[in-house]
């Protein structure tokens, strides 16, 4: 009976965010830091969207690409942000969550032992959907003393003649880094000087801090046509229940995407697109929006002034709602330190090996959650600190 699972799926190891959640639940008086889903409820108008699309009886699939409305919302809102033009008939796509559209984009692009280079700490998923694909994930460490930014000098060292693509996220988590321009500008004369397609997972895209702007990989001179953004309602509009994402790529390999979401998905939730094209589209949506960023940013500056206070030194995100600081004043590594918090103070946080190379010596707290409880789990982490630094 040991064949009966796959040795690729095997191999391939359950989710670190998931498991502190999962322990966490059991335990009482836990404050939890660890699943990065805001705390918002989302925006009435949006839910008052879904909800009379239901009483109207819009229970049916969808065309494979999603409703017609929704891409030319989704096309025209990302040429009014971001000056990047898309055809919303041949190069967008509706998926079910940023999730689906990432494996789609890795499945219609990998062909068996293609290199993806994947720059770590990232969303765990990356290296699992890159095995699952049949691609070989290629991690590479990026460093906080660079802002956690990858640079095209690592991407080159980790070139060979099998890489295909460049995996990226940014506004990035676990670090809450952001690519800046000159970084960007360097690694897409790389991606076009060794032919590489570009995967940008900006899935955080609305959520910048201190003045900031996000810059989308494809608006880079020669990127549109090698790059696939990967994009969604989860995070900027607190839809995560809703399951609802998107891609937008050049039109051949978008046709195969959308073969793969034919086959596997047919169409992402009618209830959630409908109520999608009103948060593209309603000015009350957006000002919802803003709202959430201004109060994601008033929390980042209580915890990044909190765990400075306390000696667990944080580099300081500019996008995202996650902190990582580096707990090695400790004296732990990151597992014991998340293990330890836990069980003596019912604080839960992510260890930072969870997303890859470079994680060690840190741990993800996500501040998208109250300001209270912000509060407080400082003042349990001053306690812990207190008998551990």
């Amino acid at each position: 009976m040991s064949d009966r699972i796959s040795r690729r799926v095997a191999a391939v190891p359950p989710s670190g965010i998931r498991k502190f959640f999962d322990i966490a639940a059991t335990m009482q008086d836990v404050i939890s830091l660890s699943i990065g889903e805001p705390d918002f409820v989302t925006p009435d108008v949006i839910r008052q969207a879904g909800i009379a699309s239901l009483q109207r009886g819009e229970t049916r699939y969808t065309s494979n690409s999603g409703i017609a409305a929704l891409r030319q919302a989704v096309v025209a809102k990302w040429a009014q942000l971001y000056g990047v033009l898309y055809d919303p008939e041949a190069e967008c796509l509706i998926t079910v969550g940023g999730s689906e559209a990432l494996y789609l984009a890795l499945t219609a692009i990998l062909d068996p032992g293609d290199e993806v280079i994947i720059p770590e700490p990232c969303f765990v998923s990356y290296e699992a959907e890159v095995t699952f694909a049949g691609g070989t994930p290629v991690p590479i460490a990026t460093r906080v003393e660079n802002d956690f930014q990858v640079t095209a000098a690592q991407i080159e060292a980790a070139l060979t003649p099998r890489t295909k693509a460049l995996l990226i996220n940014y506004p990035n988590n676990p670090t809450g880094a952001i690519l800046g321009r000159e970084h960007m500008a360097e690694i897409a004369a790389l991606a076009e000087r060794h032919d590489l397609l570009v995967i940008s997972d900006e899935i955080y895209d609305r959520l910048i801090y201190g003045g900031g702007r996000h810059i989308t990989f494809s608006s880079l001179p020669g990127m549109r046509d090698r790059t696939i953004i990967i994009g969604g309602f989860s995070k900027d509009y607190a839809m995560t229940g809703w399951r609802l994402g998107f891609a937008l790529a050049p039109a051949d390999i978008l046709a195969a995407m959308r073969k793969i979401h034919q086959y596997t998905i047919m169409s992402a939730p009618t209830t959630a697109q409908v109520a999608a094209i009103v948060a593209l589209t309603d000015p009350r949506a957006e000002e919802a929006v803003q709202a959430m960023v201004e109060s994601y940013d008033a929390r980042r500056r209580l915890l990044l002034d909190g765990l400075n206070s306390i000696g667990l030194r944080a580099f300081e995100p500019r996008g995202a709602f996650y902190a990582f600081p580096d707990i090695r004043p400790s004296g732990m590594t990151s597992d014991r330190f998340a293990w330890a918090l836990l069980e003596e103070e019912r604080v839960a946080v992510v260890p930072g090996p969870a997303f890859g190379l470079g994680g060690e010596g840190y741990v993800r707290i996500c501040y998208a959650t109250a300001r209270d409880q912000i509060e407080e789990a400082l003042e349990r982490m001053h306690r812990f600190m207190r008998r551990h630094g």
